[in-house]
């Protein structure tokens, strides 16, 4: 991704979040220049954790076709006394027809839930112990509270206030349709670095082309505050 894209999504993730009248914390606002004027060791659960703003094409190379707008407001970290908290909790921004590709976690269990605008469409499937996709187990899942069950690669819509349960090791792959989605999630402890499997080739994290000076810092770029 160009480093002007991912500025400008972040410009507009604001603004939608103001359209849908959410607040965000502060650390959502503090840009690469402002962050170096902090006291960094305030902020240590912030930069520790990986708190912040999250913008991927998953690899693709097409952010509008397959990519998402994440801000992780909160989170723990697994057998740490440090972090102990055992949850995590994140802002999901999901354009018309964006795409995010199949996966599944290992350790994490989520509920993914459609705040506003368009449909959230889902589909679903279990992995076998090889990680390939089961195409023939049925797929039972919860959604707000009401027991569903599912053929392999069948859709879900989630309307604007349902949501759903996600165990790990399902697959999904989910979009918006209609319009925007204003999108959450609530899980376990969130861990991208480890607890991530694709069913084709990408990545979690994009690869950045440096075309213009960074405004906003990804969330896995905090390293950068260490730089003299």
């Amino acid at each position: 991704m160009r480093r002007s894209h991912i500025n400008y999504a972040i410009d507009k993730a604001h603004a939608i979040a103001e359209t849908f009248r959410v607040c965000l914390p502060t650390f959502a606002f503090l840009t690469a220049d402002a962050w170096r004027q902090q006291p960094l060791a305030e902020w240590s659960e912030v930069l520790d954790l990986q708190l912040g703003w999250d913008i991927t094409d998953f690899g693709r190379g097409d952010f509008s076709k397959t990519g998402l707008t994440l801000l992780t407001l909160r989170n723990g970290a697994l057998n740490s006394a440090t972090y102990p908290k055992p949850y995590a909790e994140k802002m999901l921004q999901i354009q018309q027809e964006q795409e995010t590709p199949w996966h599944f976690h290992t350790h994490k269990m989520e509920d993914i839930l459609n705040r506003g605008g368009g449909d959230l469409c889902m589909q679903l499937g279990w992995a076998t112990e090889e990680a390939l996709f089961d195409e023939r187990r049925t797929v039972e899942v919860s959604v707000d509270g009401r027991r569903r069950s599912f053929k392999p690669g069948e859709t879900l819509v989630l309307k604007p206030g349902q949501g759903v349960c996600l165990p790990p090791r399902l697959y999904h792959r989910f979009w918006a349709e209609k319009a925007f989605v204003l999108g959450w999630e609530i899980s376990m402890v969130n861990d991208d670095k480890r607890d991530n499997h694709f069913l084709e080739p990408g990545g979690r994290f994009p690869a950045i082309d440096e075309d213009v000076p960074v405004k906003w810092l990804l969330c896995h770029e905090y390293g950068r505050l260490n730089v003299a």
